[in-house]
């Protein structure tokens, strides 16, 4: 992990580093089901667990039943909105599906996911203050910087509710160190308070030694969190964020964060990260890290069947073949491609190709148009046809509502066949 610089922070450099080479080592990571799904930002943690469990040391997934309602104020400038049990219990069984499709939960190293609320539910008040509470010095935790940026700020500040969550997330790493013998907790930099807490807390209630590592923030070279677009966040979740839409992020991703998420994000040797770095350096028009990256980061996280119709679609965008997707599928491919809304009753009688390029506005004119097709140049669902008499009718659909038409090598339009009537642009 070292020369991917996946290190941020450890309690012990040194000798962490020689004892989790010597022997197999429980590790956990906590998430918080804030959402249904985990999303860009949750791979960091995700994947680290993945490598220490590959390395032959044992995961533990905790999902924040009980922290997540309360919310963790770190790296937070304001309050968060406290969900419902009812919500918080639909979150979980996404993220505990999500979590159990990338760690394995058999063998000798077997992944555990549980769940902070099991074991802080019983607890009452009055038992938690006398029995962790006086643990806690005040200064302690307002030296943590996740609480004294936000006391800093005068109009938001911090509850006592959010102040709250570290004292139950330092009382998970107790209770997993006796409970499993749990002995690492890992997260992103933005944790190193809540971990040392914990490793505080089991020095003093229990004399046991416990141990933290960190890793860097998943971060843009201009310092943005990775995983937001204009459309919104994206998702591990298939259902929130698709296959195809997940492997384009990644396709799309600059040169200069290239290199770093390789070497976080992937499994790829020394070997072949170094010779991507030198291929984007001598030819970044290829592409070749982005589309590594992409097809890594898409295989693990949607399987192969994800991947090949996120390649497939992406082949569509160049001239391939339109068959064999979902409706979804296709508005999300031609999401940035002008479309128009026509009477599904002009299919019925055959709606010529002419008079189709016309109204999708690819052609100006029927005479344009009638050229271009003359020409070879105009694409039914990226077929080519040459009949000036050619007809439209249903058959024609690539989903059950549209068509796309193409002329040239990329100017695409999008027809959508709705009942009702006159035509209307998008």
């Amino acid at each position: 992990m070292g020369w991917r610089g996946l290190i941020h922070q450890t309690t012990d450099d040194a000798g962490l580093a020689v004892s989790l080479a010597a022997r197999s080592w429980t590790v956990y990571a906590g998430f918080d089901p804030t959402a249904d799904s985990l999303h860009v930002g949750s791979l960091m943690p995700l994947l680290a667990l993945r490598r220490f469990q590959k390395a032959g040391h044992a995961p533990i997934a905790v999902l924040g039943g009980a922290t997540g309602m309360i919310g963790d104020p770190s790296g937070k400038s304001k309050e968060r909105n406290l969900l419902s049990m009812e919500q918080l219990r639909h979150n979980q069984q996404g993220i505990d599906r999500q979590i159990r499709s990338i760690l394995d939960d058999t063998g000798p190293h077997a992944a555990r996911v549980v769940n902070n609320f099991d074991w802080t539910a019983p607890w009452s008040y009055l038992e938690f203050l006398r029995d962790i509470g006086k643990h806690f010095p005040l200064s302690l935790m307002l030296a943590k910087d996740s609480v004294s940026t936000r006391l800093a700020r005068e109009e938001s500040g911090i509850s006592y509710t959010e102040f709250s969550y570290m004292l139950l997330q330092a009382f998970d790493f107790v209770h997993l160190r006796r409970e499993y013998g749990c002995e690492l907790q890992i997260g992103g930099s933005d944790q190193w308070g809540n971990i040392t807490a914990g490793i505080e807390l089991g020095r003093r209630m229990d004399g046991r030694a416990l141990y933290g590592m960190t890793f860097p923030l998943l971060l843009t070279s201009e310092g943005q969190k990775m995983g937001k677009t204009e459309k919104g966040t994206i998702w591990l979740a298939a259902e929130k964020t698709s296959p195809y839409q997940f492997y384009q992020y990644w396709i799309n991703v600059a040169d200069a964060d290239a290199g770093m998420c390789l070497r976080f994000l992937t499994e790829l040797d020394r070997d072949e990260i170094e010779s991507l770095d030198g291929a984007r350096q001598s030819h970044p028009e290829q592409r070749r890290s982005q589309q590594r990256l992409a097809e890594c980061l898409t295989q693990t996280i949607h399987g192969w069947s994800g991947l090949s119709a996120a390649q497939q679609a992406t082949q569509i965008l160049f001239g391939g073949e339109i068959q064999g997707l979902q409706e979804r599928e296709l508005l999300e491919i031609f999401a940035d491609v002008p479309s128009r809304s026509v009477a599904r009753s002009l299919l019925e009688g055959g709606w010529g190709l002419v008079e189709a390029l016309v109204e999708s506005g690819l052609s100006k004119s029927k005479g344009e148009a009638r050229r271009t097709i003359e020409q070879g140049g105009a694409y039914i669902n990226n077929r080519r046809c040459a009949d000036t008499a050619r007809k439209l009718d249903k058959n024609d659909l690539a989903g059950p509502t549209v068509l796309v038409l193409r002329t040239g090598k990329k100017n695409y339009a999008l027809l959508r066949f709705d009942a009702g009537s006159p035509p209307s642009a998008s």
